[in-house]
């Protein structure tokens, strides 16, 4: 199904802090409800959850103790896609990169879990923090869901 749309973009401030994620979950649902396909906004949800929460435990906060999060919708040569970025202000440690844990570890699946959902993804870093984004596509996640 394709959904005829307008872009859109929208940015969000959130508490460095675990109901960060849950408030940019809400507010990304509520906005793009109704404007792209189911499977496209679990997928959507999804990342971002996992981008608030990697920068939350593993990166320091934009000053004031918060996380940006910014989405844009846009149609895209007969697909739509969604574009998310996490900006915080980064970690001393290394850049974000998907890890493959093993099966009983209890964390590490985030950015793989970003990778199997987005087209891409992408680090990017200035003198201001570091943003992680993604772009998903609702062909893509229409033919993940038809699996």
């Amino acid at each position: 199904m394709t959904m005829a749309v307008a872009e859109r973009a929208w940015c969000l401030v959130v508490p460095h802090h675990a109901r960060g994620a849950r408030v940019a979950r809400h507010r990304l649902a509520a906005e793009l409800s109704g404007a792209v396909t189911g499977a496209l906004l679990l997928d959507v949800v999804a990342v971002v959850a996992e981008l608030v929460g990697n920068a939350v435990r593993h990166a320091a906060p934009l000053p004031g103790g918060v996380v940006r999060v910014a989405w844009r919708l846009a149609p895209d040569d007969g697909d739509v896609v969604v574009e998310v970025r996490v900006t915080d202000g980064g970690s001393e440690v290394a850049l974000p990169r998907a890890r493959t844990p093993g099966p009983e570890a209890t964390g590490g699946r985030g950015l793989g879990i970003v990778e199997a959902l987005a087209d891409r993804w992408g680090v990017d870093r200035d003198g201001l923090g570091q943003s992680v984004w993604a772009r998903l596509s609702a062909l893509r996640a229409a033919s993940r869901a038809a699996c």
